[in-house]
């Protein structure tokens, strides 16, 4: 696999556009992603049980047409809790999309983010709409579906099938309400594979867990979550099957493409000055290792530990013990970087000044050793920090 300097429309036949319509006062807040070709689908959405209409719509469209022409988004309003208007609006800017591209209604997917309970101004999105144009700004896109991020997220690679190369890439917006089980999280993916939707939605659903479920930033999962991956099959490789080394193929670039995009929604957390990256070893079973991995991701006290440079590892280890599951804590070895603070349960006299230079770095890596099995899981957030409460303290204002 090989990684490239791209963006969402570099596999064959995809191309992509995005501008400023006035969703947001000045930043671009719209745009689209269109393949040349009904691609197959595949989405995940949020686990949350208030559902944002655009995800109703599109979860619809996806189970229904198994093929997907484009994806239209917005930013700056979420059209979430806005009752039967906020439906009809959606399936609205559904319909004028698919009239612009000529195509039936549910070959289109449309997503929102932004701010929940306001209505889409319709007119915005309509004199929005008439100005994107198919082989547009690629690049734009990724800024348009940005709300609170501080940079874009974008991710390309290629790999051979046969003689036949294909292109994966992907794209994300996600910095504040992250705590997926599917958090304000929007993630798109786009490949020139030739693959069926339900090959697709296999692989994408066998990746979820160990990817895009796996950070956090502040605990709080949106009613906008989704993943969506189109593969139009321009490429012209042999499709690809489930349980071949084709697929086991696939799926490691679909798994490196949706891990790289987790990594970089977790360090662009609201107010992150931090990564943290843990990694729990040698756990009973791999579900455990997950668990135990994003809870302590997930604690505040870990957060706000590693927001201060503060090598706290008892917040750790108490941040494991509740994880929910049955935890051996007789034998327990925690690292800081390479730096153990905890060895068979016991704690371990560090060198402050060597302790010092770790707890300053951009990225931490915290490693918890279970000696209980041979499964191992990993999580990823960020820090919390005083700006994360102004952020979202003021985001309405």
């Amino acid at each position: 696999m090989k990684s490239i300097n791209g963006n969402i429309a570099s596999p064959l036949g995809f191309s992509a556009d995005g501008l400023h319509a006035g969703f947001k006062k000045k930043k671009l807040d719209f745009g689209w992603i269109v393949s040349e070709v009904p691609a197959s689908v595949a989405g995940v959405y949020t686990t949350n049980k208030v559902i944002a209409a655009p995800l109703i719509v599109t979860r619809n469209s996806v189970q229904k047409a198994q093929k997907m022409k484009a994806v239209l988004v917005n930013s700056g309003v979420a059209n979430s809790c806005t009752g039967v208007q906020g439906m009809e609006d959606a399936l609205t800017m559904q319909k004028w999309a698919a009239e612009k591209l000529n195509v039936e209604a549910d070959l289109v997917g449309i997503a929102s983010t932004g701010v929940i309970g306001d209505l889409l101004p319709m007119d915005t999105l309509k004199s929005g709409l008439s100005k994107l144009v198919v082989n547009g700004n690629s690049d734009d896109f990724s800024k348009a579906i940005l709300t609170t991020d501080t940079c874009v997220k974008t991710v390309a690679v290629t790999e051979m099938f046969g003689r036949d190369e294909v292109t994966m890439a992907g794209t994300a917006k996600g910095s504040g309400m992250i705590h997926p089980n599917m958090a304000t999280m929007l993630a798109f993916i786009t490949c020139d594979a030739n693959i069926s939707s339900e090959t697709l939605q296999l692989a994408l659903s066998q990746n979820v867990e160990t990817t895009f479920n796996q950070i956090t930033v502040d605990g709080d999962t949106s009613t906008n979550d989704m993943v969506l991956v189109m593969s139009n099959g321009c490429s012209l490789n042999t499709e690809i099957l489930p349980d071949t080394p084709e697929f086991e193929k696939f799926s490691a670039m679909l798994n490196f493409v949706m891990q790289d995009l987790a990594k970089k929604i977790a360090k662009d957390g609201e107010g992150a000055t931090k990564l943290i990256e843990v990694a729990v070893k040698n756990a009973p079973n791999a579900l455990d290792a997950r668990m135990m991995a994003k809870s302590v991701v997930g604690s505040s006290l870990v957060k706000t530990a590693i927001f201060g440079e503060d090598p706290n590892w008892g917040r750790i280890l108490a941040a494991v013990g509740y994880a929910g599951v049955e935890v051996p804590v007789d034998d327990v070895d925690i690292y800081l970087a390479d730096v153990p603070v905890m060895l068979k349960s016991s704690p371990v006299t560090f060198d402050d000044e060597e302790m010092q230079d770790v707890m300053q770095a951009d990225e931490i890596k915290i490693t918890v050793d279970l000696h209980a099995g041979e499964a191992e899981g990993m999580a990823w957030g960020c820090d919390l920090s005083y700006d994360y409460v102004k952020i979202n303290a003021l985001y309405r204002t």
